[in-house]
């Protein structure tokens, strides 16, 4: 087992990849009274097509699959494993993204039990016709209740005006429609090919001896048979630079209208210092226009253009990145067409040195806060373990981050073509 200290925050991790292929990170903190640990495996909505396990064609399953099988891998054939979580009193969940899902739970108490369960659980699929035709109309609910949500379809509706082919326009969940064609068979193709232990990581952090922990994971592991480790093939179509298209209006009983702007990323850096870097540089920009101490806020306030709703938000993935910022407003298109100006003029009038080291100072004070939370650490560290990046590390990218870089980055980060806008108005 590798022990990694690092001086800088003050953290020590354990960590050993097993036989198997799976890999397993230990952080113990024996101040605090609680255990988190989170059980990630490297697949998303966006996995669609991809060659399974022991064939050799491409595959394509429907829409919405990934999100479908975390729901019923909590299903058993005698029971609901929510139950023996809350036996051992524990408090868990499950999280499907467009590129992961995760199975989580947080004690003070029985940490063994509940992480031989957490384990146990997720390694046993259990899949019936029956059971399955079932959770198609409880997983029905949760889409028909997502599409009653105004800023939920405005952020997908901003998402799908930006990919023409890429399935991050599809919505995790999948529709009524996509997810009526799920199979039990379907249901294990996926499985076997994205639960396999060597795409997944384990993280514990919190009350635990980093020895007896790692001790009872791999004999866990020791006594279950898998597949030899291979490499997953996974297809996603070509996708141009170019948004799908430059606007959407999506007419819904609203009060108050929304304009959401979204900026489609063009290059996705391969290399792990440079993906870090520039997902820094994003959140920096974001902040240093549109935060509430941003430049562009202010003026959109006193201008009566927004209100409390808006804000912005970055996501930079492995072959995928956008941005998105908007929110309520009176006057939906002057908002759309004041962020869009603020955004083109970034190549001409940059973030000011000033600006550049106060914004880097707080991103790097919020890390640092949010060290203190153990699921924050163990969900960071176990996203961006699946990217090949060592999450502590990048703290310290970020303070070697430089003004003049970043200069350089919004010399060239956006083009009109990469600008969309999509709006949430009343029913005419």
């Amino acid at each position: 087992m590798k022990h990694k200290q690092y001086q800088q925050i003050a953290e020590s991790i354990y960590q050993e990849t097993l036989p198997n292929g799976l890999r397993v990170f230990i952080l113990p903190k024996k101040e605090m009274a609680k255990t988190f640990a989170i059980f990630t495996t490297d697949y998303g909505s966006i996995d669609q097509s991809f060659v399974p396990l022991n064939q050799q064609d491409i595959q394509t399953v429907p829409d919405g699959i990934a999100h479908f099988l975390e729901h019923k891998l909590f299903e058993k054939e005698d029971r609901d494993v929510f139950q023996d979580f809350s036996k051992l009193g524990a408090s868990a969940n499950a999280f499907t993204s467009f590129t992961k899902t995760a199975y989580l739970f947080s004690a003070t108490s029985k940490i063994k039990e509940n992480l031989t369960t957490l384990i146990d659980f997720v390694q046993d699929p259990y899949f019936s016709e029956q059971s399955v035709e079932k959770e198609k109309g409880i997983i029905g609910q949760e889409i028909n209740m997502y599409d009653d949500q105004p800023d939920w379809r405005a952020f997908f509706g901003t998402i799908k005006s930006l990919y023409h082919k890429h399935p991050v326009q599809i919505d995790i969940a999948g529709t009524i429609e996509s997810i009526a064609d799920i199979t039990k068979d379907d249901l294990y193709t996926c499985y076997h090919t994205f639960y396999h232990p060597s795409n997944m990581v384990l993280f514990v952090a919190g009350n635990v001896d980093a020895e007896e922990t790692m001790t009872l994971i791999k004999n866990n592991q020791d006594q279950k048979t898998f597949a030899a480790p291979s490499p997953i093939t996974r297809k996603f179509p070509d996708e141009p630079v170019a948004v799908a298209e430059k606007e959407q209006t999506i007419h819904m009983p609203v009060a108050v209208p929304k304009a959401l702007v979204g900026i489609k990323e063009a290059i996705i850096p391969k290399e792990p210092k440079a993906f870090m870097k520039k997902e820094w540089m994003m959140d920096i920009v974001m902040d240093y226009l549109f935060s509430r101490s941003g430049t562009a806020y202010e003026r959109l306030y006193n201008e009566g253009l927004i209100d409390q709703s808006f804000s912005s938000e970055s996501h930079l993935e492995r072959n995928f990145g956008f941005s998105i910022i908007g929110g309520n407003s009176k006057n939906p298109d002057k908002l759309a067409e004041f962020i869009k100006d603020e955004l083109l003029q970034l190549s001409s009038n940059p973030i000011d040195q000033q600006g550049f080291e106060r914004i880097k100072k707080k991103k790097i004070g919020q890390l640092l806060r949010a060290m203190n939370s153990l699921e924050f650490i163990a969900n960071q560290y176990s996203h961006y373990q699946l990217l090949g990046i060592d999450f502590f590390e990048s703290v310290e990218w970020l303070e070697q981050l430089t003004y003049e870089e970043t200069v350089e980055f919004t010399k060239n980060w956006i083009d009109d073509a990469q600008l969309s806008t999509c709006f949430v108005k009343p029913n005419e």
